[in-house]
């Protein structure tokens, strides 16, 4: 028996959990997957050591990037991005971290393709961001990136106007906002500027449909939440556990 978890805090809405632990079921397999909520990212070694039998760990915010520095080795692509949502435990006890985001978002984002233009607003500076606009620059996107802080690389929410929203037809909300259970939050972005043309795209799942897609449906726009981009990104992370 082994056993498998997700890292993060604040995670009680989390699907992984269900998923894995219904996959396992499914499979006839005596493995089990945990929910492992800490305050500070330092609590990794306590969980290896009360767990010797974990095999494999999902990251999650807010962790995604400060958990690189405890582990032994990082994947040349999670370690492009800068961002790990999955760790690999070797029987030696070492850590390999690794990025399935990052596949998980292009798969999904592929049934939605083709898009007007390939322009793109990403709302967020945080890990989850971070494996977005790595498969943006990949195919070729041109990117804006919102964030409450205006830096040399993103514009601000107040930024954005007519013509950007106008020009950026597609938009990712890759902030935890509207996440359960604080589901009547949402991006600040002018949705009266969106169009049928638009695909609004939001990683949170639960609920299934947030603020900002329903908001984004109003005018038109196709939606997307998460969902299917976690159960992309958690076969890929299955597929590295038992390599």
């Amino acid at each position: 028996m082994a056993k498998y978890g997700l890292i993060g805090h604040n995670i009680g809405y989390s699907f992984s959990k269900t998923f894995f632990n219904f996959k396992f079921e499914q499979e006839n397999r005596n493995d089990s997957y945990e929910n492992f909520d800490i305050p500070v990212v330092s609590e990794l070694s306590n969980i290896l050591e009360n767990n010797p039998d974990l095999k494999g760990i999902n990251v999650t915010i807010p962790y995604k990037e400060s958990i690189i520095q405890l582990l032994d080795n990082v994947d040349k692509e999670a370690r492009k991005i800068g961002a790990v949502n999955t760790i690999k435990i070797n029987e030696d006890g070492t850590l390999i971290g690794y990025n399935t985001d990052y596949y998980g978002f292009a798969k999904a984002l592929m049934e939605f393709l083709p898009i007007k233009e390939k322009k793109a607003l990403v709302l967020g500076t945080g890990g989850a961001s971070k494996a977005i606009i790595y498969v943006l620059e990949v195919m070729n996107f041109k990117i804006i990136q919102v964030s409450r802080t205006r830096t040399k690389n993103t514009i601000t929410y107040t930024d954005l106007n007519r013509d950007i929203m106008a020009q950026n037809y597609l938009i990712i909300n890759c902030t935890p906002l509207g996440t359960f259970p604080n589901i009547q939050e949402f991006p600040d972005i002018p949705y009266q500027y969106l169009t049928e043309d638009h695909l609004a795209f939001d990683l949170t799942y639960n609920p299934r449909e947030s603020k900002f897609m329903k908001l984004s449906k109003d005018r038109g726009a196709r939606i997307s939440n998460g969902l299917k981009m976690l159960e992309y990104q958690a076969k890929k992370a299955w597929s590295i556990w038992i390599s």
